[in-house]
């Protein structure tokens, strides 16, 4: 049945879709601070880990019993843990291309810009990422800025080097128009990658992506303010999901009646190049929370905004219980062709989760660790080509083995890791 979208986020598009709600996981989370001690905590890196916040161990509200769950016949609770990763906008320029072009082959290799990130991201249980363009075929012409297409190779090395998801809602969705859609679909799946926030059909649109993981259960939902002005067709309103507070909040729901134990919503909004998120996204992020979304990944504005804990109280909360969750307004670009005023500062940023289930069936969630490895293109000049790499900076001026990086890059991944790191606790100060 048609639903109407909020003005003040989006074009009106149709979704079908049947929606019951169930209790809500509590989601335990306090105000972080840093901490060197890893112990007992989930290592990401062989030589040395991401930047871990840890939260104080607050017992965990009690959820209501999952749909299907039988009593455990142990005296004892269960506990289940697994670490979510995020990365930022996933570009591809014109620039970044000639240099890993086999003429033989008549193919590319992308797999050299995530050598650096990979045995990171090779660590997450969810590894995510924004698909900031269409990968829709050569045949519709490779192109970069303002109207992408990207090799279907990129796909490929995305899940070489990890990724398992990817959000395909944003303002560049449209840019082959529906066929584009229907295309980066079938091709990134192809790769081994799960699309959300774009289908083909209206069926499509009503698939649930929930992944398991060591027993946990963890929802995704993923949505855009809009296509560039680009028309959604009206007969394929289902190709794009839009932000409207009302359609995801009966999505989170349709996720909890499936059993999910954590939902993940991405959402590409914001104004582009603001280091700080606005009071819409503020606002849209501490309704979802509300309304029983865990995890707010933001995309769009190409530079890293600081992360948020948000708290709901009880008396505000749709199942009457008080939520906790965390919005990071935007993880950045994680490869692209754009320099400079942190352009090219992105962020790989993670959350570790604790399940508990009791004997009588019931079980918690905590989120009791958040993960922070912020990472830098470095571009390398060489036979008039450009070469690029993903610099995980905590691990890379740890190590200093990179073979590409100069005095000078380390000099300045310095700055830059030392200032972002200050810049992600931004809203921390003003709470």
């Amino acid at each position: 049945m048609p639903r109407s979208f909020s003005p003040s986020w989006a074009n009106p598009i149709k979704r079908l879709i049947s929606i019951t709600c169930i209790g809500l996981l509590a989601i335990m989370l306090a105000a972080c601070s840093s901490s060197p001690s890893l112990s007992p905590s989930p290592t990401l890196s062989s030589a040395q880990p991401a930047t871990y916040s840890n939260f104080p161990s607050t017992p965990a509200q009690t959820a209501s019993e999952s749909p299907g769950a039988s009593p455990s016949h142990s005296s004892e609770p269960i506990r289940s843990e697994a670490t979510l990763l995020a990365i930022g906008d996933i570009m591809v320029h014109m620039p970044q291309l000639p240099a890993y072009y086999n003429q033989a082959k008549k193919s590319y290799d992308l797999t050299p810009w995530f050598t650096q990130v990979k045995p990171i991201l090779e660590q997450g249980d969810w590894v995510i990422g924004n698909l900031e363009m269409p990968i829709a075929g050569k045949d519709l012409k490779i192109t970069g800025y303002p109207r992408f297409n990207a090799p279907k190779e990129l796909a490929d090395a995305l899940v070489d080097a990890g990724v398992q998801l990817v959000s395909t809602a944003n303002n560049h969705s449209m840019d082959r128009a529906f066929p584009g859609v229907k295309r980066t679909l079938a091709n990134v799946r192809k790769a081994g990658l799960i699309p959300i926030g774009t289908s083909t059909s209206a069926a499509d649109q009503q698939r649930l992506v929930i992944e398991d993981r060591n027993g946990i259960r963890m929802g995704f939902l993923a949505y855009t303010y809009g296509t560039n002005g680009i028309p959604i067709p009206a007969d394929s309103s289902f190709a794009v999901n839009l932000i409207d507070l009302d359609v995801i909040e009966q999505d989170i729901s349709r996720l909890r009646e499936a059993g999910a134990d954590v939902v993940t919503v991405s959402l590409h909004f914001g104004v582009e190049y603001q280091r700080m998120p606005n009071e819409q996204q503020t606002k849209l992020a501490h309704s979802l929370v509300k309304a029983g979304a865990d995890i707010i990944l933001g995309s769009h504005p190409h530079v890293v905004q600081p992360y948020e804990e948000i708290v709901v109280p009880a008396s505000e909360s749709e199942d009457g219980q008080s939520r906790r969750g965390i919005a990071i307004y935007s993880l950045g670009n994680f490869i692209s062709n754009q320099t400079g005023n942190w352009k090219d500062v992105g962020l790989i940023f993670g959350i570790h989760i604790v399940k508990t289930e009791q004997p009588d069936g019931t079980s918690s969630i905590q989120m009791d660790k958040i993960i922070k490895e912020p990472t830098w293109v470095h571009i390398l000049w060489k036979n008039q080509k450009r070469y690029y790499t993903v610099i995980p900076m905590r691990t890379a001026l740890a190590s200093k083995n990179i073979p590409s990086l100069t005095d000078q890059d380390y000099k300045k991944i310095k700055q830059l890791y030392s200032g972002i790191n200050k810049h992600l606790l931004q809203l921390h100060k003003k709470s």
